[in-house]
């Protein structure tokens, strides 16, 4: 499944990239699958994403969970907590 993977904030800068179309494997069902996946693929998603826990991500522009589903998601925004006022 192709799908394009938006990076934001200090995710973006240990990426090095601001977005990207992945060919996602089998069996990377939700978004948790998805953050472990692209931490093992190379040294910056590693960085990048090293607390997990920390992620936040929206699908198709909807703010989603860990255990949200990938099916039918043309692209995931991937981010750290944000705060504002």
């Amino acid at each position: 499944m192709a799908l394009n993977i938006a990076y934001f904030a200090w995710v973006r800068e240990r990426m090095g990239i601001a977005d990207e179309v992945v060919d996602v494997p089998p069996g990377i069902v939700d978004i948790g699958a998805l953050v472990a996946w692209l931490a093992a693929r190379d040294d910056r998603g590693a960085l990048a994403f090293a607390e997990p826990q920390r992620i936040r991500a929206a699908i198709d522009g909807v703010m989603m969970g860990p255990g949200a589903p990938l099916s039918g998601a043309r692209e995931v925004a991937l981010f750290p907590p944000v705060t504002g006022g």
